[in-house]
């Protein structure tokens, strides 16, 4: 069964090496997508449902801790390696096992390693699901318990201040703070944006809009749909692979996809 991987990096050579040493090393990983950002690597993540993520620790946007941080609390997260051309303060941590990395420039023989890694985690992973008579997911296991905390570690503690955002009507710039926003909801062009006193439509791509909103106040629950938190009323399963929102202040329902219905869960 094929593997199915996403390499983020954004530096080319870099990432263009890493592609070339798992197609010859790893015939079984179908490389979904490279990515040159962490954005675009978490979009893709969210399009392509990657069983096996290799991920750059420093990217614009949203790094690889950002990005592996965000995967740790899908409902089936892919395994995660990172890939990293410093002595970053995060590898030591990573020696724990809680999850794995290589260094930059990636050499066979560390890649075999992880690779090694990974394939016995898969099998322990399809044993543990044969005998609970379910099928695994994506051939991978989950990240390993703890991964979620250490990542909490590692990020930045202090996020800038999200700036208002700005919507144009006509001549007329109109200025919605952040924490006014119900949710934001993407076409193929242009982002909606639902507020206390209406809605407006921009043309920031909502993956771009993630880079700038804060992650404990503002939950993505579709590939489509940001939502924030404060104002869900209720989390209502329609069936067993629905789910919907209800929120304060607005009659809309909004859809829960499978990856994110995690997020909601009785206590």
């Amino acid at each position: 069964m094929k593997i199915r991987t996403l390499i983020a990096d954004d530096e080319e050579g870099p990432r263009e090496q890493l592609r070339a040493a798992l197609q010859r090393l790893a015939p079984e990983l179908e490389i979904v997508a490279a990515c040159a950002n962490g954005v675009d690597a978490w979009d893709d993540c969210l399009a392509h449902e990657p069983a096996l993520c290799f991920l750059d620790i420093r990217m614009p946007g949203l790094s690889g801790l950002d990005v592996a941080h965000r995967l740790a609390q899908l409902a089936e997260p892919p395994q995660v390696v990172f890939v990293t051309a410093y002595g970053d303060h995060a590898l030591s941590a990573f020696d724990a096992g809680v999850v794995d990395y290589v260094l930059k420039p990636v050499e066979d023989a560390r890649l075999q390693q992880c690779l090694q890694r990974i394939r016995q985690r898969q099998a322990q992973a399809a044993e543990a699901a044969e005998e609970a008579a379910v099928p695994a997911a994506g051939g991978a296991s989950p990240l390993p318990a703890g991964t979620l905390e250490l990542l909490r570690q590692l990020l930045p503690t202090h996020r800038p201040t999200m700036r208002p955002i700005q919507a144009s009507h006509g001549r007329e710039i109109q200025l919605i703070p952040p924490e006014d926003v119900l949710f934001f909801q993407s076409d193929s062009r242009y982002t909606r944006v639902v507020h206390r006193d209406g809605e407006a439509w921009i043309r920031t791509a909502l993956k771009e809009l993630l880079t700038e909103l804060d992650p404990q106040l503002f939950w993505q629950v579709h590939r489509s749909v940001v939502v924030n938190s404060r104002f869900v009323a209720s989390a209502t399963r329609v069936d067993e692979n629905t789910m919907q929102l209800s929120l304060k202040g607005s009659a809309e329902k909004l859809p829960v996809s499978r990856q994110f219905q995690g997020l909601f869960k009785g206590q």
